[in-house]
């Protein structure tokens, strides 16, 4: 059942209140994604052939750093590309490789690079909760990519986020996807999902 038109306004109003902050955050925070990436020696991941990161845009963490550092542990790097029917598909981005605009007007891997299943995703975001919560863009992308990825198979899914974009508590939907870990600038932790 779609959300009735005050809840969707509500949401909204946070989303924008969530993207001011992460703004903020990203303008005090310039090296948070190196800072981030230092604390992956901390991390419990499954065995990578494969990952998914992303190009961050409006004030998201910088996945580079932790990419180069999931690469050199001989992971292939993956990168979203959104089609025009609104599904996204991880596709090989090795670096330095061509980027061209997808659907959704992010750089991204052209359709026809070769398509890779991740064993883990590096989730943007624009709040996560100690219960596995994440509240993304609305777009719903990640959300049914993940969901598709965890009907054939395991997946990590590894929010990375500024540690002041946690909330007490998301009020989330039935299709919004969990995180089974976060990893911010202050640290690497897993969350049960509840």
């Amino acid at each position: 059942m779609p959300p009735r038109p005050a809840e969707r306004n509500t949401r909204q109003d946070l989303r924008r209140q969530l993207r001011r902050l992460r703004l903020e955050l990203a303008a005090a925070r310039p090296n948070a994604g190196e800072e981030a990436a230092r604390h992956l020696q901390d991390a419990t991941l499954p065995p990578l052939r494969a990952f998914a990161a992303y190009l961050p845009a409006g004030g998201e963490i910088d996945s580079g750093p932790l990419a180069q550092r999931l690469a050199a542990l001989g992971a292939e790097r993956l990168l979203p590309h959104v089609s025009g029917e609104g599904r996204m598909r991880f596709l090989s981005a090795p670096s330095g490789g061509r980027l061209e605009p997808d659907a959704s007007g992010l750089p991204a891997p052209p359709q026809d690079a070769e398509e890779t299943r991740p064993d883990l995703v590096i989730a943007p975001l624009l709040a996560f909760d100690r219960f596995g919560g994440r509240l993304g863009q609305g777009g719903g992308h990640y959300d049914r990519a993940l969901a598709e990825l965890r009907r054939t198979g395991p997946v990590f899914v590894l929010g990375l986020a500024f540690a002041g974009q946690e909330v007490d508590r998301l009020d989330l939907e039935p299709h919004d996807q969990p995180l089974d870990a976060v990893l911010t600038e202050a640290g690497y932790r897993r969350l049960p999902q509840a």
